[in-house]
């Protein structure tokens, strides 16, 4: 994580607060997480408001003791940090002020500083003059502030005095032609501009000042949330270096369908008819990796890893995208509860209410979109993983059964897709033979 987006803010400036309260609300680039205060004292200052982007280190807010003022150069970073982006070689540019000039320049009011948005830089080129500039600068009533430039305006080189025509006349400086050096737009150049524009008009010709934004909806470009991003970095690291092969089997889910129906008339408020088809999926993949431990492993550059413990993970979808969240030590969890578990951090998941460690890490994925109606497909690995089971849905058709007579049954298709660099085909085969077995003896899963 690099960065984050400052959500929700549960505590307002100038309240107390203790340690462990949440006073704010961060979302990753997986989840969105509780901002609990260090210490107890007083929210004197906020530096970052609600959907501003934040920097890992970077300060958000100030608790003090009650009465304790912030200190000021946190207002001040982002004056300092404008001042640093600022062009060197406009810096080198700037003509040394005459002493006079200079007394008039700081005896002037606040607010007519605020009027000039360009930088302080003189537009010799154009023929005028510091002093002149002085001048015409006091001669002039006061302006309105002049709204901010749009970001290809600020790209342009330009004078400040022909900054400031341009707004006066609505003419936008990117579309002008710049004859000074370097290609700067001076004054001349934006009352040309001006005049052509209003030719134009008056021909009955109408040539707007700017495009129009583009509307939302197709064909629009809607930004990376963090979640979107991180999703795209991972599934490079993995698509790209990891050699990626893909093994397939149907699994004969008649039994399955059965043990499931038995669990279910139980009745609705017992615990075992909430165990679902994917319950069983998990735990049938999960006592499979136990019984062929070779798959439960990863790739770490000169070595093989194998894990003692099958760190089980679920994919869920949200709205953002896919997180996979994890359950530790599933070899150790029963079919109930491992139904449970999953039901609780798939429930958190697509809230958005994890903690980091709890989708972090994992042996192995499974991911199901056999309630989305997608009969088979095959998935991309989450490295460091060593494979990840694609699941479909159910489905009737006609089977020949053990006397070759032609039955309807269920069939369910599984992918493997494995890292080539851990898992070999044989290997892989072993795997799924097992966790054939284990789905259509549903029982075993039972003990």
């Amino acid at each position: 994580m690099t960065e984050g987006t400052l959500v929700a803010w549960k505590k307002k400036k100038g309240d107390k607060v203790s340690a462990g309260d949440v006073i704010a609300e961060i979302e990753t680039d997986k989840a969105t997480m509780e901002w609990e205060s260090p210490e107890d004292g007083t929210l004197t200052e906020i530096y970052v408001e609600e959907g501003g982007k934040v920097d890992v280190g970077q300060r958000i807010a100030f608790i003090g003791e009650e009465g304790e003022a912030a200190p000021k150069e946190d207002k001040k970073a982002p004056e300092k940090k404008e001042k640093k982006e600022e062009p060197p070689e406009k810096e080198a540019k700037k003509p040394a002020k005459p002493k006079k000039e200079q007394a008039q320049t700081e005896a002037a009011p606040a607010k007519a500083e605020e009027t000039e948005t360009a930088p302080p830089q003189k537009d010799v080129e154009a023929g005028v003059s510091p002093a002149s500039e002085s001048r015409e600068k006091r001669a002039e009533p006061e302006r309105p502030a002049r709204p901010p430039l749009q970001e290809s305006e600020a790209r342009v080189k330009a004078s400040p005095v022909a900054r400031r025509i341009a707004a006066e006349l609505g003419v936008d400086l990117g579309s002008v032609k710049g004859t000074g050096p370097e290609g700067r737009v001076t004054e001349t150049d934006v009352r040309a501009a001006a005049k052509a524009v209003a030719a134009v008009a008056d021909r009955g010709q109408t040539q707007p000042p700017r495009p129009a934004a583009p509307k939302p909806g197709p064909g629009s470009r809607i930004q990376l949330s963090g979640m979107r991003k991180g999703i795209a970095e991972r599934l490079v690291q993995s698509k790209a270096p990891v050699p990626h092969f893909y093994l397939n089997i149907d699994i004969d889910a008649g039994p399955l369908m059965e043990a499931r129906a038995e669990l279910k008339s139980g009745g609705e408020d017992s615990d075992t008819s909430k165990i679902t088809v994917n319950d069983f999926v998990l735990k049938a993949a999960v006592m499979a990796a136990v019984k062929v431990p070779k798959v439960n492993a990863s790739f770490d550059n000169d070595a093989i890893v194998q894990y003692a413990d099958v760190d089980l993970g679920i994919a869920v979808a949200i709205e953002d995208g896919l997180l996979t969240p994890v359950i530790r030590a599933a070899q150790d969890k029963s079919l109930r509860e491992i139904s449970e578990l999953a039901k609780d951090l798939a429930n958190r998941a697509r809230n958005k209410r994890m903690k980091p460690e709890e989708f972090q890490g994992g042996s192995f994925t499974v991911s199901n979109l056999g309630g989305m109606g997608i009969d088979s497909f095959s998935a991309i690995i989450n490295p460091p993983q060593g494979f990840i089971l694609a699941v479909g849905k159910i489905n009737k058709m006609p089977v020949i059964d053990n006397c070759d007579q032609v039955i309807i049954g269920h069939r369910m298709s599984i992918w493997m897709s494995c890292d080539h660099r851990v898992i070999d085909g044989a290997l892989g085969a072993v795997y799924l033979r097992e966790l054939r077995h284990l789905l259509e003896n549903p029982a075993l899963l039972l003990v």
